[in-house]
């Protein structure tokens, strides 16, 4: 069940990923990211990594395709400037894909096929609770000290923002 779910959001997020490439318009584009960007939480769920995958879908699919959204409206693209563009770029885009898949091809005919039993899995390997533990028994000075410079950070951009302080 586990390698047909794999197998569904792996094919999900390559054929989103395809549809980003070619597509026409910029708004379907984005959106084609966006469902990439949560097939591969969904990949990482799968891993069980589920801090990773929270992450992905907050950061990435969240924040940044929102951002890339903004863009899109404030650039007001429209048909006549997609048309302008040559297919030099396509073309160049289909040769580095070739050469990628020529790359991966040479990696996995270089690659034995070793079965590897294993038998002691720690399940609890990528859980949330166990880093939460880990970042605030082990490593709690060098987070708290990346806390008060992402503090210093905001105080300064605001600053800077700001012209009448």
């Amino acid at each position: 069940m586990d390698q047909f779910l794999f197998f569904l959001v792996a094919f999900l997020a390559v054929a989103s990923a395809v549809y980003f490439v070619f597509a026409r318009n910029p708004l379907y584009a984005i959106l084609s990211l966006i469902v990439t960007m949560f097939s591969i939480a969904g990949m990482y769920i799968l891993l069980n990594a589920q801090f990773l995958a929270i992450i992905q879908i907050i950061v990435y699919a969240g924040a940044i395709m929102v951002l890339f959204l903004y863009i899109l409206m404030m650039l007001n693209l429209n048909k006549q400037d997609e048309s302008k563009k040559s297919n030099t770029l396509k073309i160049t885009g289909v040769l580095t894909a070739c050469l990628l898949l020529i790359g991966v091809l040479g990696v996995f005919r270089g690659v034995q096929q070793n079965h590897v039993v294993v038998e002691n899995v720690d399940k609890g390997v990528g859980l949330t609770k166990n880093l939460g533990r880990l970042l605030f028994n082990e490593y709690v000075l060098p987070f708290e000290l990346a806390s008060i410079l992402i503090l210093a950070g905001i105080v300064g951009a605001v600053l800077i923002g700001k012209k009448d302080l």
